[in-house]
C-alpha cells in the first residue's frame, strides 16, 4: 500500500506529490496522458506563485518576467507594478518540465492511469488496482474523482470559456497586458525575449480568430502563430464539500471561479499544500475548514469583477473609471501579488 495516491499531473497534482515525497510518504501519481502536458491558460506566474514554487524548491529555467498589470479599453488604460518583485510568464510545457524533474528527485512515481472509480475502506482506498491510504483528486474542472465520490460542483451560473495561442513577437511591454471589449478580455503575457501568449476570455461559443478581431490594435500585432488554438472551460465550478472519506480535492477539482485574476495557481499550489499537512496529520476536516479561508480573497475580487463586466453599462467603465482612480487599481494589483 502507498501513502499518498494522486490523480492527475498537472502542476498542482505534482506540487502536492513533491511536498508529500519530501515529508517521507510514498507517492504516486496518476496520469493518462504521456508527454509534455500542456494546458490553455494564461501562463502568467503572479509573485504569491512563484514565491510557492521556490518555497517547493522548483527551478524554473526560461520565461520572462513582468513587472504589473495594464488594462486597456479603447484608449484608456491604466497600470500598476508588483510593490514586492516581478511575475513570470513562462510557458506551461516549460513549467512541467520543471515540476516534473523535481518530483522525479524527491522520489515520486507515476503510473499512466486514469482514475475513476475509488473504493474506499476505513483505512484507506483502492483505485485502479492501486491500494493507498490517501487518494488527492488533482484532475481539474470537471473532476471525475469528484463525481464518482458524491461531490458534483452545480453547473456553472456564466458559459464562460478561453482560449489560447502563441505569436513570435518580441514582447512590447514588461507588464502583463489586459484589454477589454464589449464581449471579451484578451490576455497578453511575454513567455520569452521572442514570444507572447494571448489568452481570451468570452462567453459562448468562439473562435479564436474571430475573437481576436474584438481588439485590432492588438491584431495588428500579431502575425505569426507559433501554436494552434487550444481551449478550456467552462468554468465556475465550486463543489459543496473538498473532502469525503479518505479523497480530497485540491486545485481545479476542489474549486475554480474563473481565470480572470490569474489567481487560480497561486490558490490551487496552497491548496494542496494545506492538504498535505492534513494528511499528514490524519485530519482532513482540516483542510476542509481552510480552503474557504485560502480562496476567500480570490472569491470576492473574481465574483465582483465578473459581476460588473456582465453587465454593459457597467463593463465598458471599467477601465476609464480605473484610469481616474488609479489607486483603486494598484490596491488591486497589489492584492493579487501578494
Amino acid at each position: 500500500m502507498v501513502d499518498l495516491l494522486i490523480a492527475g499531473g498537472g502542476p498542482v497534482g505534482l506540487a502536492a506529490a513533491i511536498r508529500g515525497a519530501d515529508a517521507g510518504l510514498k507517492v504516486v501519481v496518476a496520469e493518462p496522458r504521456t508527454g509534455i502536458l500542456d494546458k490553455a491558460c494564461g501562463e502568467g506566474l503572479m509573485p504569491g506563485a512563484l514565491r510557492e514554487f521556490t518555497d517547493l524548491g522548483v527551478s524554473i529555467d526560461g520565461g520572462r518576467a513582468f513587472d504589473g498589470v495594464r488594462y486597456w479599453q479603447g484608449t484608456s488604460s491604466v497600470a500598476a507594478g508588483f510593490p514586492a518583485g516581478p511575475g513570470l510568464g513562462v510557458r506551461r510545457t516549460v513549467l512541467y518540465g520543471a515540476l516534473r524533474d523535481r518530483a522525479e528527485s524527491a522520489g515520486v512515481t507515476w503510473v499512466q492511469e486514469r482514475i475513476e472509480g475509488v473504493e474506499q475502506r476505513a483505512d484507506g482506498i483502492t483505485a485502479s488496482g492501486i491500494e493507498a491510504r490517501w487518494l488527492l483528486a488533482a484532475d481539474g474542472l470537471g473532476s471525475r474523482i469528484a463525481q464518482h465520490v458524491g461531490l458534483v460542483a452545480p453547473a456553472p451560473r456564466w458559459a464562460r470559456f478561453g482560449i489560447r495561442r502563441h505569436f513570435a513577437v518580441a514582447p512590447w511591454s514588461d507588464m502583463v497586458e489586459v484589454h477589454w471589449s464589449p464581449r471579451a478580455e484578451a490576455y497578453v503575457t511575454p513567455v520569452s525575449d521572442d514570444e507572447v501568449g494571448v489568452a481570451i476570455l468570452f462567453y459562448g461559443k468562439g473562435r479564436f480568430d474571430d475573437l481576436i478581431a474584438d481588439f485590432p490594435a492588438l491584431q495588428d500585432r500579431l502575425h505569426s502563430p507559433t501554436t494552434s488554438a487550444k481551449g478550456a472551460g467552462p468554468f465556475w465550478r465550486i463543489p459543496p464539500r473538498r473532502t469525503a472519506g479518505r479523497v480530497v480535492l485540491v486545485g481545479d477539482a476542489a474549486g475554480f471561479l474563473d481565470p480572470l485574476t490569474g489567481e487560480g495557481l497561486r490558490h490551487g499550489l496552497a491548496s494542496a499544500r494545506v492538504a498535505i499537512d492534513a494528511i499528514l496529520a490524519d485530519r482532513p476536516d482540516r483542510y476542509e475548514a481552510a480552503w474557504p479561508k485560502i480562496i476567500r480573497r480570490y472569491r470576492w475580487l473574481t465574483a465582483g469583477l465578473l459581476f460588473l463586466g456582465n453587465r454593459s453599462w457597467t463593463r465598458e467603465r471599467i477601465v476609464p473609471v480605473a484610469a481616474r482612480c488609479p489607486w483603486i487599481f494598484r490596491r488591486v494589483v497589489h492584492l493579487l501579488s501578494e
